[in-house]
C-alpha cells in the first residue's frame, strides 16, 4: 500500500482497523479487523501482588514520549519467541508521523539512562490502541503497562485496545469480545476528550498505584 497515508491510518483506527506487515523489511502493509478483539477493561485492571511491590520500589525511571522511535525499534527487534516482527519500516514511519501529530505515545522504562523496556500506542479521543511492548530487563514492560493504565484512568480514557488476547495479558484482566461489541465500545470512546498528560510526564510508581487505587468510572 504505497499510497496509504497518515490520514488513512487515522481513519482506519477510528473504524476499528489496524495495520500489520509480515516482516521488518516488507514494504507491503495490510489492514486487520479481527472477528475477536482483545481489550483491557480499565476498571478491571489487575496487578499481581509481586508486580505491585516491584512498581512501588523499582529502581527504574518511567518517562513518557522522550524516546518514541527507540521504543518502536526495541519492539521491532527479533527475539527468541518472535524471529519476525509485524513492525515494518513503512509502518514505523507512519507511527512516527502519528507521534509528530500528537496521536501516538510511548511509555519508557529506563535504568541508568538506558532504555530497558516500554510500550507505544495510538491515542484518539478516549481510546488508546496498544501496539507493542518490549522488555530488556525483568518486569520492564509490565511496569510500563501499569503506568499506562494509571495514565489512561487519570486522563478519562474509556477503551484500551490490546488487539489480540494473549496468555501474557490475561494476568492483567484482558478479555476477548466480538467485533460488533468492540465497534460499539470504540464509537463511544471516540466521543470522549481524554487527556494523556493529565498525569505529569515523570510519574513515579507510588503515584501510579495511588491513581489505580482511587480512580473510578
Amino acid at each position: 500500500m504505497a499510497d496509504f497515508t497518515l490520514d488513512d491510518l487515522i481513519d482506519s483506527y477510528r473504524n476499528g482497523i489496524f495495520p500489520m506487515s509480515d516482516a521488518r523489511d516488507d514494504d507491503y502493509l495490510f489492514l486487520v479487523d479481527p472477528p475477536k478483539r482483545g481489550i483491557l477493561p480499565l476498571e478491571a485492571f489487575h496487578i499481581p501482588s509481586r508486580l505491585r511491590r516491584t512498581v512501588r520500589s523499582t529502581p527504574f525511571e518511567v518517562r513518557v514520549d522522550t524516546a518514541f522511535t527507540q521504543v518502536i525499534e526495541l519492539c521491532a527487534e527479533s527475539a527468541n519467541d518472535r524471529p519476525n516482527t509485524w513492525i515494518s519500516h513503512p509502518i514505523q514511519s507512519l507511527y512516527q508521523a502519528l507521534f509528530a501529530r500528537g496521536l501516538a505515545h510511548s511509555i519508557e522504562v529506563w535504568h541508568n539512562n538506558r532504555l530497558v523496556g516500554g510500550l507505544y500506542g495510538v491515542s484518539i479521543g478516549g481510546a488508546f490502541f496498544g501496539e507493542s511492548m518490549a522488555s530488556r530487563a525483568t518486569d520492564a514492560s509490565k511496569i510500563a503497562l501499569v503506568h499506562l493504565v494509571a495514565r489512561l484512568k487519570s486522563g478519562g480514557y474509556r477503551l484500551l485496545d490490546c488487539q489480540f488476547q494473549t496468555d501474557h495479558l490475561k494476568q492483567f484482566g484482558t478479555v476477548e469480545i466480538d467485533r460488533a461489541d468492540y465497534h460499539t465500545r470504540l464509537k463511544q470512546a471516540l466521543t470522549i476528550e481524554a487527556d494523556f498528560y493529565d498525569l505529569p510526564a515523570r510519574t513515579d510508581g507510588r503515584t501510579a498505584l495511588k491513581v489505580l487505587e482511587h480512580a473510578s468510572f
